[in-house]
C-alpha cells in the first residue's frame, strides 16, 4: 500500500497514514490545564482519520506561555495530559506536544512577569518592553525543553515538536531584525541558530528514540529584514546533520509582526476587533490592516518555497499550507515530502481524511474565511459550523 493513506514511520512512531493535524491553538485550557473540552477537540481529529495530532502549544517555562491561560509542561500536569493521550489512542491516532517558549510573542501583562526576546524591543501585543534574555535564561529554557519533553513521555505522547517558527523565542534568535545581539548568540547565523540548535540536542539528547521529535521551522518571517530562505536552509541542514530532529515542518510567518502571512485567506478584522474593549476595539477596526495584512489563498501555498528544502535537506519533511485536497496531498508524495499538515480544514471538519480516504474526488468545506483565528479567546472552532458550543 502505497500514497498518502498508507502507513508510514515518523522516526520510531509508526502512524496509520501521512496526514498530520497542524498545531493550532485550541484555546480550551482556561487554568492551564487539560480540560473536557481539549479532550474532545483532539478526540474528534483522531476519530476523523488523521494519523497524528499536535497538542498547541505546551510552554516550557512560566515567562514563555502566550498568556496565563497556557498550559504548560510540568510533572503536577501529567495526569490530565495522560486522560489525553490515552483518549487520542483509542482512537487510533498518535499525539504529539508542541514544545515551546513563547519569547517576545508573550503577553507580559497577562502572564505577569516580563517576555523575553533576544534583544530589547517593544511588544506589539502587551504594549510592554521585551526584555533581552540573558546567557542564563537561554541555559535554564534550552533544559527547560530537555524537561518537558520528558513530561511528554511520562504523559503518554508519541512525539514532540519544537517550535522554532513564527518568531517565538527559537525563531525571534534566528531573525537578524530581531536580534540585534552582540554575544555568541548574535551576528552570524551559526551564532543565531545557537539556541534553536542547542534545544533540539538537549531534547534529543534527553529522550533518545523513545519518541519521535520534530521541529517547527521558519522558511521565511515574511518582514523585511527577517529570516530568509537562504538561511533557513542552511539550518535546516544544520538539524539534519546532528540528527536531532526526525522530520521538519516548514512553515511561515510572524506571530510578532506579520501573522496573516501564513494563514492567507480572508483578514477577519472586524470579528478580532468584537473581541476587544474600545478603545482598543476602534483603534483594530481603524489601523488593524496593517498588522493583518491580506494575502490571497491558495491551495499549497508554500510549497514553491518548501520544494527548495526538498532539493537541500536529508531528512523527512511535512508539507504544511493549504493542504485540503487529495490531489494536493499526492503531489507532496510526487515531490518527495514524508507527510501533509493540515489545520483550518479539520476545524471545519473533523473527518476530512476519513472522507477523502473513501472518496478521493471530495473537496473540503473549509472557504479559508479565517473566522477562526479569534475564536481563540473562547474555544478555537469553525464559526461555519452547528457543533461547536
Amino acid at each position: 500500500m502505497t500514497g498518502v493513506f498508507a502507513p508510514a514511520l515518523l522516526g520510531p512512531v509508526r502512524l496509520r497514514n501521512r496526514i498530520i493535524k497542524a498545531a493550532t491553538f485550541e484555546g480550551a485550557t482556561p487554568h492551564g490545564e487539560v480540560t473536557d473540552r481539549l479532550v474532545d477537540f483532539h478526540v474528534r481529529v483522531a476519530r476523523g482519520g488523521t494519523a497524528l495530532t499536535t497538542l498547541a502549544y505546551c510552554a516550557v517555562a512560566p515567562e514563555g506561555g502566550t498568556d496565563r491561560h497556557q498550559l504548560r509542561m510540568r510533572a503536577d500536569a501529567v495526569p490530565g495530559l495522560r486522560r489525553l493521550t490515552d483518549a487520542v489512542h483509542r482512537e487510533g491516532a498518535a499525539i504529539s506536544a508542541q514544545l515551546g517558549h513563547a519569547g517576545p510573542v508573550a503577553n507580559a501583562a497577562s502572564n505577569g512577569v516580563p517576555a523575553l526576546g533576544p534583544s530589547r524591543l517593544p511588544s506589539p501585543l502587551s504594549l510592554r518592553m521585551v526584555r533581552a534574555a540573558t546567557a542564563e535564561d537561554l541555559d535554564r529554557i534550552t533544559a527547560a525543553h530537555a524537561d518537558a519533553a520528558l513530561v511528554a513521555i511520562d504523559a503518554g505522547f508519541d512525539a514532540v515538536e519544537l517550535h522554532l517558527g513564527h518568531n517565538y523565542l527559537a525563531s525571534a534568535f534566528l531573525s537578524p531584525k530581531l536580534n540585534r545581539r552582540g554575544d555568541r548568540y548574535g551576528g552570524n547565523l551559526r551564532n543565531r541558530a545557537r539556541l534553536a540548535l542547542g534545544i533540539a540536542r538537549a531534547v534529543r539528547e534527553a529522550v533518545g528514540d523513545r519518541i519521535a521529535v520534530t521541529a517547527k521551522l521558519n522558511m521565511d518571517d515574511g518582514v523585511a529584514g527577517g529570516f530568509w530562505l537562504d538561511e533557513s536552509v542552511q539550518v535546516a541542514q544544520w538539524l539534519a546533520a546532528e540528527g536531532t530532529v526526525d522530520a521538519l515542518e516548514l512553515t511561515a510567518g510572524s506571530s510578532l509582526l506579520n501573522p496573516m502571512y501564513l494563514f492567507t485567506g480572508d483578514v477577519p478584522l472586524r470579528e478580532f476587533a468584537a473581541r476587544f474593549p474600545p478603545p482598543l476595539r476602534w483603534a483594530i477596526r481603524l489601523s488593524g490592516d496593517t498588522f493583518l495584512r491580506a494575502y490571497p489563498y491558495r491551495e499549497a501555498y508554500l510549497l514553491d518555497r518548501a520544494l527548495q528544502f526538498r532539493a537541500a535537506v536529508d531528512l523527512p519533511l511535512i508539507l504544511l499550507g493549504g493542504i485540503t485536497r487529495v490531489e494536493t496531498m499526492e503531489l507532496a508524495m510526487r515531490h518527495g515530502f514524508a507527510f501533509v499538515a493540515m489545520a483550518r480544514a479539520l476545524l471545519r471538519e473533523p473527518d476530512l481524511p476519513r472522507r477523502l480516504e473513501a472518496d478521493p474526488s471530495a473537496r473540503s468545506l473549509c472557504i479559508h474565511c479565517n473566522k477562526c483565528m479569534p475564536t481563540i479567546y473562547r474555544g478555537t472552532h469553525c464559526v461555519l459550523t452547528t457543533d461547536a458550543s
